[in-house]
């Protein structure tokens, strides 16, 4: 988006289990927070679903092509995939998400009297969303091969 959202982001990145579709996205004030992120989201993975990250692919943006980002690949075992320049198809999975979400995140702006700051609450919910809905790509939803749990959608509301 080219506004800035509440709490000041600008930015936003995201994580997408290419095997369940589950998707993490953090909002960031700067593209140069993407390792601190990146080391959120192991954390997380790691010691409160018990899974390990085997490989990340990414499209060749700066901020993934550190020497630092590089380094905590290597130590943590991770292998690095970079698409070629030019070609997001190879990137399909995550590619296709982002577009899905901010689609998402535009109609619901559009359908709503917030102000466009809010874009970032948006994007948020429409990421919770899509990992609770069906998808074609799998056979139960994103969250429930993600956890082992079926989702409750009880609570949502138009």
């Amino acid at each position: 988006m080219n506004r800035q959202a509440r709490g000041g982001f600008h930015y936003f990145i995201t994580f997408t289990d290419d095997f369940s579709r589950y998707g993490y996205i953090y909002l960031m004030l700067h593209k140069s927070e993407a390792l601190e992120k990146f080391k959120e989201f192991r954390n997380e993975v790691q010691n409160q679903h018990g899974k390990s990250i085997k490989a990340l692919r990414s499209d060749r943006g700066g901020e993934y092509l550190s020497h630092e980002f590089d380094e905590l690949l290597k130590e943590c075992g991770i292998v690095s995939q970079l698409t070629p320049p030019g070609t997001p198809q190879w990137n399909g999975v995550s590619e296709r998400r982002n577009q899905t979400l901010l689609d998402m995140v535009r109609s619901m702006m559009s359908h709503s009297d917030l102000l466009i700051s809010f874009w970032g609450h948006a994007l948020e919910t429409a990421a919770f969303t899509l990992n609770r809905v069906p998808s074609k790509s799998v056979q139960k939803t994103p969250y429930e091969i993600w956890t082992g749990k079926r989702p409750s959608m009880s609570f949502m509301k138009i």
